[in-house]
């Protein structure tokens, strides 16, 4: 199994002066549900190398058996500070991909080209496709290869509009994950504020929040050993 893991540069909410970056738990509970089933994980981003951290991810509230799993983990340590760049990928070398999430896909990667070809050729190859959280993003522009919306008519979820409400960023991010996806034709649903809730809808798996992430790299892995 050859699972490649894409995850945002982008480090400054919209206009302001915060941080922002992909978030750490839904980095590390994939990875390690993705490497205890021995799957072989490439890290990839747009610019390569370190990507940034949403540093509220870092904080001690937000800490799961999987986060201090990678504290302590200098090999996932160093994987992550040299992610390959996004261009160097050839989406035929992989059975599928998955996004994290955190505010900054929405600023970089559902913007970016190589992410929608890359998405783009695995879904019309017969990949898994998934992502969690802000990540479902990336659908913004992605389409099948008839041309329509890639959500279009699929149940899909992502970060909600009362979760985003919660973390008072409504006005700050350039769209709402949960709005694009309807806007594309997503059969848009949703759990409970922070609860896990994730849909599989053939060959493309997504997740709402933080809480889901784990629960989407197990989906992944259940369609790639079934």
């Amino acid at each position: 199994m050859k699972i490649l893991m894409i995850l945002t540069s982008h480090d400054r909410l919209g206009d302001t002066d915060k941080k922002t970056g992909f978030w750490l738990e839904e980095f590390t509970a994939p990875y390690y549900v993705f490497k205890d089933a021995q799957a072989q994980i490439t890290l990839a981003s747009p610019k390569g190398g370190q990507p940034p951290l949403d540093p509220k991810s870092n904080d001690p509230s937000q800490q799961t058996d999987s986060t201090h799993r990678f504290d302590a983990d200098p090999e996932a340590q160093a994987a992550l500070a040299n992610t390959v760049t996004l261009n160097s990928i050839n989406a035929a070398d992989y059975d599928a991909v998955f996004y994290p999430g955190g505010h900054g896909p929405l600023w970089d990667l559902a913007e970016d080209s190589k992410s929608i070809a890359v998405i783009e050729a695995m879904f019309a190859a017969g990949k898994t496709v998934s992502a969690v959280c802000h990540a479902p993003a990336v659908f913004r522009h992605t389409k099948t290869p008839d041309g329509a919306p890639l959500v279009q008519g699929k149940s899909v979820t992502g970060f909600s509009n009362t979760e985003e409400a919660a973390v008072e960023l409504t006005e700050i991010v350039p769209f709402l994950v949960e709005d694009e996806l309807k806007s594309r034709g997503g059969n848009y649903s949703k759990g409970e504020d922070w609860q896990p809730y994730i849909l599989t809808d053939g060959k493309l798996i997504t997740g709402q929040n933080p809480a889901s992430s784990a629960a989407v790299a197990q989906a992944v892995l259940k369609q790639l050993q079934g």
